[in-house]
């Protein structure tokens, strides 16, 4: 897709805003939605990059919104491992093309998508060896595809953790992943210099978007939303499978 810079900021921008109150309503990360649809419309590792900052903006929002909640034995166990495999997870992908990427990420999406349809209230056991394992698996698939909110949720759930408790905790993790794999995403040279202005705009996005999300997911059905969000996921992760397909043909 080609357009002006202008105009991509635009596009980024808005769909960043829009992807941050479904994701703050469906109750997982937004770079689930952000990172398909700005892969459309920048290289697969400029989005990457993108929508690890915005998504490091977002968490801050959220914990901002629901700091009084954390539990820090939980961050312990569950986010170093998370944060060391984020960090290996990031130094592959400079080895890795943009079509195997992008086919990595449509196939992980779809799995997690149908896995959460058929079963909504998936969730691991709750102990500290499935913790550990939960917090490295999930911090290396972010920092390889940038994406993996919906497995770290299936981890932390089990532990039946009230809302503000599980929001916080899980905003935290993720912000320390986020803050492990943007700087080596960055001096890897993945960023473009054009798109560093755009960064500004990124946090008040992520900011008004987390706000609008909360002040609104208590007036729907959350289950029959987060139902059309993951089969919208579905449909964009198909479409990335069928072009690396081609493109390996």
């Amino acid at each position: 897709m080609t357009v002006s810079l202008e105009l991509e900021y635009i596009i980024l921008i808005i769909v960043g805003f829009l992807s941050e109150i479904l994701g703050t309503m469906a109750g997982f990360g937004s770079s689930t939605i952000f990172l398909p649809l700005a892969s459309y419309l920048v290289e697969f590792k400029t989005a990457l990059v993108l929508v690890a900052i915005f998504h490091l903006f977002g968490n801050v929002s959220r914990i901002t919104f629901f700091r009084h909640g954390l539990d820090w034995n939980v961050l312990l166990i569950f986010g170093i491992p998370s944060f060391v495999l984020s960090l290996f997870g990031a130094t592959l992908v400079g080895n890795l093309s943009q079509t195997f990427l992008k086919l990595l990420l449509g196939i992980f999406l779809i799995i997690v998508s149908i896995l959460f349809l058929i079963k909504p209230k998936l969730a691991f056991p709750a102990s500290n060896k499935s913790l550990v394992l939960g917090g490295g698996i999930s911090g290396f698939i972010v920092g390889l595809i940038g994406t993996g909110g919906a497995l770290r949720a299936s981890f932390l759930t089990g532990l039946k953790m009230d809302k503000e408790k599980y929001i916080a905790t899980s905003a935290v993790v993720a912000l320390g992943t986020d803050v492990t794999r943007i700087p080596y995403y960055i001096t890897a040279g993945f960023l473009p210099e054009q798109y560093y202005y755009l960064i500004p705009f990124l946090f008040v996005s992520a900011f008004l978007g987390s706000y609008v999300g909360r002040k609104i997911v208590t007036r729907i059905d959350q289950e029959k939303f987060k139902k059309l969000v993951l089969i919208a996921i579905i449909l964009v992760s198909v479409k990335f499978i069928l072009d690396g397909i081609t493109a390996s043909l």
